[in-house]
């Protein structure tokens, strides 16, 4: 087992401590947590920098490829810098915390509480609705030739002087009420010609 292998150990076993950590409701905890990635953030990046090497300074070295890599060591003084800076921050809200409610723990917000049931009331009404609008989905029909039918369709059969000429949008129902259309035509012309036939008849005797 080499160096850098036991660094990738301990690298992924303070991230992991850490991430828990910085999940719990403790302040004093999340502070830990936060601390542990910081170092595992600076092993990282001492693992990235590879073998070690001369200072990078110039004419230390014969050559470059004997120099190690100084953007890690860098960013290395960067990550502690950034780690300092959050640390003391959440060090003053911890002791603020403390002062006003003697626990450094952070309680659910009253109005996030009420938001939140706010949510599962009216996303249970919406359920509720989405039922009843299934429902009546179910029971609804197109009202032509059902028994359930509330609209009583009438045509020129049910009373003689109704003419059934609407337009209609289906084409069988476009032909139908086009036939009876030239049915009531003819009706009304025979009648007409029986009624001239009848008068002429009339006026011969």
């Amino acid at each position: 087992m080499n160096v850098s292998l036991v660094l990738i150990i301990v690298m992924a076993v303070l991230f992991a401590c850490g991430v828990y950590a910085m999940l719990e409701r403790s302040l004093t905890r999340v502070l830990i947590g936060f601390l542990l990635l910081g170092n595992a953030a600076n092993l990282l990046l001492l693992i990235v920098m590879g073998e070690p090497g001369v200072a990078p300074f110039f004419g230390a070295a014969d050559s470059v490829d004997e120099m190690s890599d100084p953007l890690p060591q860098a960013l290395t003084l960067t990550a502690i810098v950034i780690t300092f800076a959050v640390s003391a921050f959440l060090l003053a809200l911890i002791y603020r915390s403390w002062q006003l409610g003697q626990a450094d723990t952070v309680p659910d917000d009253l109005a996030d509480l009420e938001v939140r049931e706010r949510a599962a009331e009216a996303e249970e009404a919406m359920d509720d609705e989405t039922e009843i609008e299934d429902t009546d989905d179910d029971a609804t029909t197109d009202f032509v030739g059902t028994d359930t039918a509330p609209i009583t369709i009438l045509g020129t059969r049910d009373f003689a002087g109704l003419r059934d000429d609407a337009p209609v949008d289906r084409p069988d129902q476009r032909d139908r009420a086009d036939q009876r259309l030239r049915t009531d035509q003819r009706d009304r012309a025979d009648q007409r010609d029986r009624e001239r036939d009848t008068e002429d008849g009339g006026d011969d005797a």
